[in-house]
């Protein structure tokens, strides 16, 4: 504790804590193997009492995030070191699989053996939700350097309700998830809820035709809401039940993220609606 704080001062306190967090995050992301060991040893996942935050954000707020002008401007070295070609200066693929508003992360972790040939992004707008995804899959990854997974997962704090179109080309995506949002049950913050007309049109733009949106939430309102949006676009078609009961996402969907297991612990209700992108109308 820095000099001059007393514990007997509410704010001391709050600081003090605020600094054993940030010591305990460091300590995860820059734990290295020594060379000179086997490659037995690990390190510990990240725990999230360490990265408390409110569960809801503003996704109108000034947040004060980095985007790129357009995707080109992306670096996606950083986020995907092992798919970046130093010979041609590029990456060998691109993000073909989007978490939107990924939580913990839970979904991107089962996904990425699934789909081991696919670069899948997970896009939170929360600092320290975010902060503990990246930690997780740092460790993830240095536990797993003898068999290189998890390689192909990655998160990065961004808005998609704002920027979604400045990190993906058109076209780009093949999936896109949208796992238990919320539901802001006002009516006056419907305007917030990550499903509307406007925003469909942008997640069309980026998903290429035969691509799928995937939904599910606990919140029979937000269920209706979603579907009846996506079935009144003209470019989405909903997909039956018997299709969602043999896809292997929406398996993995119900039972991977942290709020899924807290439905099922909780005995409650998971309500899934799964979209086709439908070809753009012929102009004549």
């Amino acid at each position: 504790m820095k000099a001059g704080m007393s514990l007997d001062d509410p704010s001391s306190k709050r600081q003090a804590y605020r600094l054993k967090k940030q010591e305990n995050r460091e300590e995860l992301k820059h734990v290295r193997i020594d060379e000179s060991s086997a490659q037995s040893d690990k390190i510990d996942l990240p725990r999230k009492r360490f990265y408390r935050q409110r569960a809801h954000s503003n996704p109108f707020s000034d947040h004060q995030l980095e985007y790129p002008l357009s995707p080109d401007d992306m670096d996606w070295q950083k986020l995907y070191p092992a798919f970046y070609d130093k010979a041609t200066n590029k990456m060998s693929k691109e993000v073909t699989i989007a978490d939107i508003g990924c939580g913990f992360g839970g979904l991107l972790i089962d996904l990425s053996p699934e789909f081991s040939d696919n670069l899948i992004l997970g896009m939170e707008i929360r600092v320290q939700v975010t902060n503990y995804v990246e930690d997780r899959i740092i460790a993830l990854r240095t536990n797993n350097a003898d068999t290189n997974d998890y390689q192909n997962i990655s998160v990065l704090r961004g808005n998609s309700m704002k920027f979604l179109p400045n990190f993906f080309h058109k076209a780009q995506l093949e999936k896109m998830f949208f796992c238990f949002p919320d539901p802001h049950f006002k009516q006056r913050k419907h305007k917030a809820r990550i499903i509307t007309n406007t925003l469909l049109s942008e997640y069309a733009y980026v998903l290429k035709e035969g691509g799928i949106v995937y939904t599910i939430t606990d919140v029979l309102d937000l269920h209706q809401w979603m579907a009846k949006h996506l079935e009144e676009h003209p470019l989405f078609e909903r997909l039956s039940p018997e299709w969602e009961s043999s896809d292997k996402c929406v398996q993995i969907m119900r039972n991977a993220t942290e709020e899924g297991k807290k439905v099922e612990r909780n005995k409650g209700d998971k309500y899934v609606a799964c979209f086709v992108r439908l070809p753009n109308p012929i102009i004549i």
